[in-house]
């Protein structure tokens, strides 16, 4: 909230200190991680350290007693000198004030060079009047705060897992986050599965940076992209004369993903032969380039990726129960952008930036018609769809000189969709189709009166007023519907 933090950086100021640090706990009991915290004065590097450790006993004691802590020097203080947050962090001058009462709601925590006057009792009684005027805004920001998250079923796992990019705040979100918070640590296989476009590929990423290989590579390989007979050499390497383009030797993806972690999307894809050397892979941690009569030893995370059904496929004998069963030790299937509807307009608003931002453009934002045609568009092709389709829209838009990205910009055929008319129908399209087409003929059946439309239909006239927009519909249609 920028009150608090204009407040903040106001009292520092006022106390000459140098740096000042506000944290708020739920029950008040110093837990070790704040419900909702600012800093003032602490660079980047330091502020993973202001939030975990800085003179946790400090602010515990301020918390469990509810009174003013003050001390002219922390390191050389027989109470806290003793404490490897105090001594790590070469702690001098502190004033820590509770905000609120019975418990306190959180701390106001400055500090400063060592000087016996720099906090004096005047100095600490205005401190203390401060924080008491900060604590009704302070149980605000709690009430706001905790709003937020029970309508965010991802906000707890955003607190633990390093989630770049990754937009949403959807129960199937949620859901898969918790799955990945499972497997992350994990040093096994994972098998992601999910309809193409889904963000597979984002999510083994951060499979990958919260686990115990995230210092190393990440190294991806789209099997569907090879041909046949260059997967192998892609994936192995070669020796010098192994195959007629191997003029030398030709280290593969495997090597290059040596103690990080190995990223097989479209793995479906590969041929037989290719399975087999995989399997021999998960199974002793070896591999043979091709052309080599002396194995490899590799140490990689494999994660893979497919938008086909490999039971299926495994029936069919397309593909290898055997690596199908070593591929799935900790299988993690990830919803299509229908089961997480409602993470769309914030998808759309990311993509939107990042188009401007790519493209250097100037800054839009998309209109209400705009997002509630997104909204309701079945996307077959999912996340990665949704995004080109913002980014054409974005340029479209700029080019218009427009200040937002209007619905014609997103679907610019006249009562366009997400979907032409020569691709077979999902059943979400096909839905979303009668709905239009049943709301016009009603519409053109009274005339274009809303309120005897939103009677027959028994819907709400706000919500007729919202379909229409989001089905671009208008008294042309009928005309060109007839």
């Amino acid at each position: 909230m920028p009150f608090l933090r204009n407040a903040l950086e106001l009292i520092v100021d006022v106390t000459q200190a140098q740096q000042g640090y506000i944290e708020l706990q739920h029950d008040g009991n110093g837990g070790e991680t704040p419900e909702w915290w600012i800093a003032h004065g602490f660079s980047d590097e330091e502020i993973g350290r202001v939030r975990l450790n800085i003179s946790r006993g400090i602010i515990a004691q301020a918390l469990a007693t509810g009174r003013s802590i003050v001390t002219p020097s922390a390191s050389l203080d027989p109470r806290f000198s003793g404490r490897e947050s105090v001594r790590s962090g070469h702690i001098e001058a502190v004033l820590c004030a509770p905000i609120g009462t019975d418990p306190p709601h959180g701390v106001l925590y400055l500090q400063g060079t060592s000087s016996a006057d720099l906090f004096s009792a005047e100095m600490q009684a205005r401190v203390e009047l401060f924080a008491a005027h900060l604590a009704p805004l302070v149980t605000r920001v709690l009430a706001q705060n905790r709003q937020s998250k029970a309508a965010d079923p991802t906000s707890s796992l955003r607190e633990v897992l390093r989630l770049n990019g990754v937009v949403g705040r959807s129960a199937a979100l949620a859901a898969v986050l918790r799955q990945i918070a499972l497997v992350a640590p994990l040093d096994v296989n994972v098998l992601l599965s999910g309809e193409s476009g889904t963000g597979k590929s984002q999510l083994a990423r951060v499979i990958h940076e919260n686990g115990p290989r995230a210092g190393c590579r990440f190294v991806e390989v789209n099997c569907g992209a090879l041909p046949e007979n260059l997967i192998e050499n892609e994936l192995f390497g070669a020796l010098a004369g192994a195959h007629s383009t191997a003029t030398r030797r030709m280290d593969g993806k495997v090597a290059a993903a040596e103690g990080g972690t190995l990223f097989l999307d479209e793995v479906g894809d590969l041929s037989l032969a290719a399975q087999a050397k995989l399997l021999q892979l998960l199974q002793s941690k070896q591999y043979y380039p091709l052309g080599s009569k002396d194995p490899l030893t590799a140490d990689v995370r494999v994660i893979a990726a497919t938008n086909i059904d490999l039971e299926l496929a495994v029936a069919e004998r397309r593909f290898r129960e055997d690596l199908f069963y070593r591929l799935q030790v900790l299988p993690v299937r990830v919803p299509s952008l229908v089961e997480r509807r409602e993470d769309i307009t914030e998808l759309a608003a990311f993509f939107c930036n990042r188009a401007c931002e790519r493209h250097s453009l100037p800054r839009l934002v998309l209109s209400r018609n705009a997002l509630h045609a997104a909204e309701n568009a079945a996307w077959p092709g999912n996340v990665r769809q949704l995004e080109h389709a913002i980014e054409a829209a974005v340029i479209r838009a700029a080019s218009d000189g427009s200040m937002q990205v209007e619905r014609a910009h997103l679907f610019p055929e006249p009562g366009g969709s997400a979907v032409k008319e020569h691709e077979s129908l999902t059943f979400q399209e096909a839905t979303r189709r009668f709905q239009a087409q049943l709301l016009l003929e009603t519409l053109e059946d009274t005339a274009w009166n809303v309120v005897e439309t939103a009677r027959r239909l028994d819907l709400a006239r706000s919500h007729i007023y919202n379909l229409i927009r989001a089905f671009g519909l208008d008294r042309t249609s009928a005309q060109r519907a007839s």
